[in-house]
């Protein structure tokens, strides 16, 4: 089993309902269906998206998707920095969260550290 393969299975033990797909040169389409959201969103859970790129871990994931209802509880415009963005066109009408990480070591980070950063802007509701 290789690296990424390893990775795939630690991040299926903690979310074990979660999913992938190759998808070429995009890289590969991991899928969380029921991630838990802190307080401050309109909905407990949400279904949550993003691309492991071509050349992980040495290139490190960038952005994600959730629901396209998503937003901030009694607001109704899109949370901070997100829009409804097909850059993946699979993914119009989802809420494309434009977050980044401030630091990746492909020797240290991991999938399970691109999803605690995914948790990490869901604690920032905003």
């Amino acid at each position: 089993m290789g690296p990424l393969e390893t990775q795939l299975q630690r991040l299926k033990e903690r979310y074990a309902d979660a999913t992938w797909e190759d998808r070429g040169h995009l890289g590969l389409f991991v899928t969380i269906p029921n991630f838990s959201l802190p307080p401050g969103w309109n909905k407990p859970v949400a279904q949550v998206k993003f691309l492991v790129p071509q050349g992980f871990p040495y290139s490190p994931p960038d952005c994600f998707w959730a629901d396209g209802d998503l937003r901030v509880q009694g607001r109704p415009e899109m949370p901070h920095a997100t829009q409804n963005n097909a850059m993946v066109p699979e993914m119009a009408g989802w809420v494309w969260f434009s977050w980044h990480l401030a630091q990746w070591n492909p020797n240290r980070d991991d999938l399970l550290s691109w999803v605690a950063c995914i948790r990490d802007r869901f604690l920032r509701v905003q």
